[in-house]
């Protein structure tokens, strides 16, 4: 998991002298978030490798883009900064802010999951002063939450996606002028998202996935990364963890059934992986959702 004085965002606020860091947690599965206070300063975003979602807490009526003056922010209002995109901030007088950091693998599975679409053909769209009454309410809850009480956290970590669902949902488009090169046809790429959520439950292996394709194990992992945007082991691996999540909320099954209907070959391999992923164990995140 990147420290979180690796992204970018995160690193250009903490390395300012007015920006004092509230709260911060990483809340697994490549989501991160920070509760900052700011005051008369300005920061620049030089092309960060994660995506930065943020909402105004509490003042921010003096900051603005650098190159747009005449639009100033205030509570509530939301930005969208994309992965690879510059951006100049100027912040006059104070301003409270959460930031949600995503990273792009965790967007790749979004836009498989929730828009059917490979990740390359998308774009996170930029915004500045969004209004969204239902993102701000979530940011607000989130803030709330006890991150470094294991439970709060997971309970941070749900709300944190439900935040980038709704961002997927709502402010990706698509890639203008992009000629795709290489990767699954759709319809493949189809067939192995149902059949990888059809077989979780057994043991997949990249031959057998090359072979539904008719294409080298070689060949199928290129064209598979270039198509998910993630290798098939960390695609397979999320998918299995993102059921072992629905299961364990049921709060029915036991660990060791859960485990093997997931596809890990013992609960204690189920335990080490989740722990990995998710930043608790599985009986630590049901106990977090079923008290």
């Amino acid at each position: 998991m990147t420290p979180l004085t690796q992204l970018q965002v995160f690193n250009a606020m903490h390395a300012s002298p007015h920006a004092r860091l509230e709260l911060s947690a990483h809340l697994g599965d490549g989501l991160a978030a920070a509760l900052w206070s700011n005051r008369d300063d300005a920061r620049d975003y030089q092309a960060p490798s994660h995506h930065t979602l943020s909402c105004y807490i509490a003042d921010g009526t003096g900051t603005f883009r650098r190159q747009r003056p005449g639009d100033k922010g205030a509570p509530d209002k939301l930005c969208v900064m994309p992965a690879g995109h510059e951006s100049n901030w100027v912040v006059n007088g104070a301003i409270r802010l959460a930031h949600l950091y995503v990273s792009e693998a965790q967007f790749a599975l979004g836009c498989v999951r929730l828009l059917d679409r490979e990740p390359r053909e998308l774009q996170l769209q930029e915004a500045t002063f969004l209004d969204d009454p239902q993102q701000a309410k979530r940011f607000r809850q989130l803030i709330t939450l006890d991150w470094d009480e294991p439970g709060e956290r997971l309970l941070a970590s749900s709300l944190a996606h439900d935040i980038v669902d709704h961002a997927l949902l709502n402010q990706v488009g698509l890639r203008q002028g992009l000629r795709l090169k290489g990767g699954l046809a759709p319809s493949l790429r189809r067939q192995m998202v149902d059949y990888i959520e059809a077989h979780l439950d057994q043991p997949i292996t990249l031959g057998e996935l090359a072979v539904r394709c008719n294409l080298s194990e070689y060949h199928f992992a290129r064209m598979f990364r270039a198509s998910f945007g993630l290798p098939p082991h960390q695609y397979l691996l999320a998918r299995r963890l993102h059921r072992a999540c629905q299961l364990l909320r049921l709060g029915v099954m036991p660990l060791g059934d859960i485990a093997l209907s997931c596809g890990f070959a013992s609960a204690s391999h189920f335990s080490n992986r989740f722990r990995l992923a998710v930043g608790a164990t599985p009986g630590e995140y049901r106990s977090a959702f079923c008290s």
